[in-house]
């Protein structure tokens, strides 16, 4: 995808998206259009979130189609992609106002574990590992795990066995590094915050090799004909799911039942297909992170900060 230098410069992002009929990104607005209102308040009063009847969540938009930045005919930054269409369905069908918050990938299971957020939505694999730490929902998209090399160099390389005292990269924090710890302990692994640099260092010959998300992978690769898929990854906990901060059954419940409920529907392929069109045309993508959005993940944490003292102190009175 091609960085566009507008969106730094765009003045209006859609970081707080209100769930029924607020200002929202193009596929949040589909989303929102797609589920009807929640009937009454019943289930956001009977949810924990971080702040009352609000969903936080934290997401990380570098990593079409599940998260990235469109931009509009105004040549405003829009926060877009299926992780941030299904927030805002789960967020309408709890009766909940939706914020997301756009950070580092490797930042928001922190984020999650301290009780900033609510829920994290970046195309999160439950493998064993994190589930210790975290509670997962059920499977929203079904995704694989590929190993990619630059097309030129895909007749090059056989297995893994070629990149030995080679570099091979993958995002920090991700599935994907752990993989590359797996399949190539032998070569010089490389961690980069955003797949975006991922994909730039492995096209301009800094890296050999790269593990990335399948769905990732073939959106950068209509974009970029010096990309290739070389083969797929087996790997055990295939698919996507929200991650939640351990113990809040109600709120894993919930988000259960509207990912059911999408998935029999049709819906969450719908939200799919629109984020792959919009992905597509990569003249109006950024991916990455605005200088609002550290503004803003600051600002949050204050908030989540306030509202923690305030109960303590009220419950110590």
């Amino acid at each position: 995808m091609k960085k566009i230098l507008s969106a730094v410069m765009a003045g209006a992002v859609a970081l707080s998206l209100t769930a029924c009929g607020g200002n929202s990104a193009s596929s949040a607005s589909t989303a929102s259009s797609a589920a009807p209102a929640a009937s009454a308040s019943e289930p956001a009063a009977a949810l924990q979130t971080v702040n009352p009847g609000k969903l936080t969540v934290a997401t990380s938009p570098d990593f079409a189609p599940y998260e990235f930045y469109y931009i509009d005919e105004n040549g405003d930054a829009q926060l877009s992609g299926f992780d941030v269409a299904l927030a805002g369905v789960i967020a309408d069908k709890l009766g909940l106002e939706l914020e997301v918050i756009p950070m580092d990938f490797d930042g928001i299971l922190m984020e999650l574990q301290s009780g900033n957020v609510d829920i994290g939505l970046a195309g999160f694999s439950p493998d064993p590992e994190r589930a210790e730490t975290f509670d997962f929902s059920d499977i929203y998209y079904l995704g694989g795990q590929s190993f990619c090399v630059t097309k030129d160099n895909l007749d090059k390389y056989k297995d893994y066995s070629d990149f030995d005292g080679k570099s091979v990269g993958a995002q920090t924090g991700s599935i994907q590094m752990k993989l590359a710890n797996e399949n190539t302990p032998n070569a010089n692994i490389v961690g980069l915050s955003k797949v975006t640099d991922v994909i730039n260092e492995l096209i301009s010959g800094k890296l050999d090799g790269a593990f990335i998300e399948t769905a990732v992978a073939e959106c950068y690769a209509k974009n970029y004909p010096e990309l290739a898929l070389a083969w797929d990854v087996p790997y055990e906990a295939e698919g996507s799911a929200v991650a939640l901060k351990k113990g809040n059954d109600a709120l894993l419940a919930a988000v259960n039942s509207v990912i059911a409920e999408v998935k029999e529907d049709g819906t969450m392929d719908q939200l799919v297909a629109e984020a792959n069109e919009l992905a597509s045309d990569s003249d109006n993508v950024f991916e990455g992170m605005l200088k609002e959005d550290a503004a803003s993940e600051a600002a949050s944490a204050s908030e989540a900060a306030s509202t923690s003292e305030a109960a303590s102190a009220s419950s110590a009175a």
